[in-house]
């Protein structure tokens, strides 16, 4: 964890500097690489719920698990639909005259590195992970374990949509451990995680 954390870190600084192009950029390829892998993911995705099944989950839980044709085009569409937003990164809001004639306004600035922790819907990691690259933050998920098999997969298509954009792989990745224990080390890691 502490290892995840030291290269979210780095990732972040490259993250804050990254141009709306860039950003772009590497969503339109995460998009075109979900298209592309449709049926990987839902055979990747398949392993999970045939666990989950095993493990006795209820009909509801395996819905939520379960990536259809539908929802793997969803995703893709999300990701277009944030590429399409305002680049919210250096906007700057509430411009207020003083009497000495300076003018004082709050810029919209990254994070640095979100932590997210979620259940087991694998279109959360593409949406939780766009939502923090369009935004220029580094982010580390840790979705459920019964997803992670889904997730490792759909984070390793998100780290290709950035190194094709020349942005740092490292900021996103998904924890690769089951083990509990990662996300109490998570919620404590402030010298890294700046927001979770």
């Amino acid at each position: 964890m502490q290892d995840i954390g030291r290269r979210a870190r780095e990732a972040s600084r490259s993250m804050a500097r990254a141009s709306s192009d860039q950003k772009n950029q590497a969503l339109l390829h995460i998009a075109k690489l979900i298209r592309e892998r449709n049926e990987e993911i839902q055979r990747v995705n398949a392993l999970d719920v045939a666990r989950a099944k095993n493990n006795g989950q209820d009909a509801a839980f395996i819905d939520r698990l379960t990536m259809t044709p539908k929802t793997i085009e969803s995703m893709a569409l999300g990701l277009e639909q944030i590429v399409s937003l305002e680049d919210p990164i250096g906007k700057i809001t509430a411009l207020q005259k003083q009497a000495s004639g300076i003018e004082l306004g709050q810029m919209r600035v990254p994070l640095g590195v979100i932590g997210i922790i979620y259940e087991s819907r694998p279109n959360v990691t593409i949406d939780a992970a766009a939502l923090c690259l369009k935004s220029g933050n580094a982010v580390i998920l840790r979705g459920g374990s019964e997803a992670i098999d889904s997730n490792a997969l759909l984070a390793q298509l998100i780290q290709e949509g950035l190194d094709a954009a020349n942005l740092p792989m490292d900021a996103v990745q998904v924890v690769a451990t089951t083990d509990r224990a990662a996300v109490g080390e998570m919620i404590t890691m402030t010298e890294y995680i700046d927001v979770i």
